[in-house]
């Protein structure tokens, strides 16, 4: 697929983003799109983006689903149905997901389970929902966001990271596994894993609202439970007012979007870029490639303290350090 122009994307989390520049690109380059997000707001934000750079005749839809919710998304795939006047779509963008859920062993099972249902749900439901409409298609191209956190389970030995990490392995492993299963019963259809290091996403603040952490709202307990995490990843809040927390946690989100090596924009372009290339793995930004590398360099001692020694040396995540 070289081009994308008069085809028609689907885009989960469409409502900032990578999604949302998914669906700048697209719909620049005369590709029809239809988004969801749990966020309405969000969402008209996207299209307005979209509406002032798309040629005249590109249509652009939203939708409200939590991609969580199988109802949901089957309610979308109606609605892209009717408003496209479509039985079929071209790409279907598995991108929405969430941070959280951090530890198996200590955080609540509502948490764990909510950020893995978002992150793998999301995209296997989103798979099965929209699966008739890319068989009914001449070409089709299915793009899973999995992450770093796909090959490396971590976030460094003192953050425990299994929710989302287990998640995004699972992505990895079942686009890993449609390569065999799509060229021998769907041969018209391709799948690409994308697999993105830190990006200039708001993924930190989205995931706050979405689990009903948003700093600015935490509750009393909230914090409560919010100061021992910090209290476990080494960091001293003993001194902190609870306003000092939420305004830290506000920040911490702020730094992770703007500080970020590689930007949204940049993330969707090579995303794309490596669709048209039919590329199955698309790894984005340097951290990525570095990691990745380091992985299958050491694949025995990717969780010793040894490896995050090497990470350091090596600059994986470009600190300068």
């Amino acid at each position: 697929m070289e081009h994308f122009e008069g085809r028609i994307a689907v885009v989960t989390g469409g409502g900032s983003g990578m999604g949302r520049e998914l669906a700048r690109q697209l719909s620049a380059e005369g590709c029809h799109v239809a988004m969801c997000d749990v966020s309405a707001e969000t969402l008209a934000e996207t299209k307005a983006l979209c509406d002032s750079d798309a040629p005249s005749g590109t249509r652009i839809s939203t939708f409200v689903a939590d991609v969580a919710d199988e109802s949901a998304l089957q309610a979308f795939a109606a609605a892209v149905a009717s408003d496209h006047s479509t039985q079929h779509i071209n790409l279907l963008f598995n991108n929405a997901g969430i941070g959280g859920g951090g530890s198996f062993v200590l955080d609540e099972r509502e948490l764990w389970e909510r950020t893995f249902n978002i992150c793998w749900g999301g995209v296997y439901l989103g798979t099965r929902t929209f699966m008739p409409m890319l068989l009914a298609s001449s070409e089709g191209h299915i793009i899973n966001t999995s992450s770093v956190n796909g090959f490396w389970a971590s976030l460094g030995r003192d953050i425990p990271h299994t929710a989302y990490s287990a998640a995004k392995f699972a992505v990895k492993g079942f686009t890993e596994a449609l390569q065999n299963d799509l060229r021998l019963n769907a041969p018209h259809l391709r799948a690409s894993v994308v697999m993105p290091g830190h990006i200039g996403t708001s993924i930190f603040i989205n995931s706050g609202k979405v689990l009903g952490r948003e700093p600015k709202e935490m509750t009393a307990e909230q914090i409560a439970d919010l100061r021992v995490r910090l209290e476990r990843g080494g960091i001293d809040v003993a001194g902190a007012s609870d306003d000092d927390i939420r305004l830290g946690m506000q920040i911490r989100g702020e730094m992770f979007r703007d500080n970020a090596p590689t930007s949204a924009e940049q993330a969707a372009t090579i995303i794309l870029d490596g669709v048209r290339a039919n590329r199955w793995r698309i790894l984005v930004g340097d951290d990525a490639f570095g990691l990745d590398e380091l992985v299958r360099e050491m694949p025995a001692q990717a969780y010793d303290e040894s490896f995050a020694e090497i990470m350091v040396e090596r600059d994986i995540f470009g600190l300068g350090q």
